[in-house]
């Protein structure tokens, strides 16, 4: 499986909105995916928890409630696993797309840096009612240096692009997002599909690293969804609170990332929850593996 980069991420599955089971549905404002390793009998399980910090294997499986590595899985978004690793500072975000064996252990790389990493896997297990999140702790050794949370934005940079939010995450509630992409000043509008949309939104929740079910609206092909500049969402925030959105787009053969800091607001309060535009946010690694 060719993965364009430690930064394609992924939303949570389009056509599992409804889905409660484990409280993961996009529309329920119940509890956010990843906050623990088993759920539903379904474990995550890594080959090591302490590593050494550069760019690495990672070995890993999932094992279901009979206790033996998966190895049937439905695919979400052309996939069957999208693993997705964070530094606790919400920097260092990658989202990979691992191989796996025959035996259902998987394999990737990802660049760590020193410091406390969470490891998700998103997954629709064959026999599993709808997907999971799982979560694990990881240690990377080595001088943590821990960076502020970067403050609230409307806009973000990466490369010669800006990516522009407009939306608010509202407690409890379905809420839009749209991120509009530009180039140089110039709207673009050839954006790429990428795993069957044409951006991924990934939004975990400030404090615990709780990880968001996203969907966009619309998908490439669909004679309606437009390919560029304005890709939009559905979220709900499961609390008040500040969260870190991540959005993958792929454009010219290539996966770039713009990274946000969202506070929730009241519902009818308006569109532009961030104040602070003209700041860009912080953006962790863009190299592509």
């Amino acid at each position: 499986m060719n993965d364009h980069a430690s930064h394609a991420s992924h939303i949570g599955h389009a056509g599992h909105a409804g889905h409660e089971e484990g409280g993961h549905g996009s529309h329920g404002g119940g509890r956010p995916g990843g906050l623990s390793v088993s759920e539903d009998g379904y474990t995550l399980e890594l080959d090591a928890t302490v590593l050494t910090a550069g760019t690495r294997r990672i070995d890993f499986r999932v094992t279901g409630p009979d206790g033996l590595p998966v190895t049937e899985y439905v695919p979400e978004h052309e996939k069957e696993l999208h693993f997705i690793a964070v530094r606790r500072d919400t920097t260092g975000f990658q989202h990979v797309h691992p191989v796996r064996d025959e035996k259902g252990t998987w394999s990737t790389e990802l660049a760590l840096e020193p410091g406390d990493w969470r490891f998700f896997t998103d997954i629709h297990p064959v026999g599993h009612d709808g997907t999971l999140t799982l979560g694990i702790d990881v240690a990377v050794a080595g001088p943590y240096a821990p960076r502020p949370l970067p403050e609230p934005t409307g806009t973000a940079r990466t490369g010669a692009y800006t990516v522009a939010l407009d939306g608010a995450l509202v407690p409890g509630e379905a809420s839009e997002l749209t991120l509009t992409v530009s180039r140089d000043g110039h709207p673009v509008t050839d954006l790429q599909p990428y795993l069957a949309a044409y951006g991924h939104l990934v939004a975990l929740r400030v404090g615990d690293l709780g990880y968001l079910h996203v969907h966009p609206e619309g998908a490439p092909g669909d004679g309606v969804t437009a390919p560029g500049p304005a890709i939009t969402f559905v979220a709900v925030a499961p609390s008040a609170g500040t969260y870190r959105l991540y959005l993958d787009f792929q454009h010219d053969g290539v996966v770039r990332t713009a990274e946000f800091t969202v506070e929730t607001t009241a519902a009818g309060h308006g569109n532009h929850p961030q104040e602070h535009h003209g700041h860009h946010a912080h953006h962790g690694h863009h190299g592509h593996h």
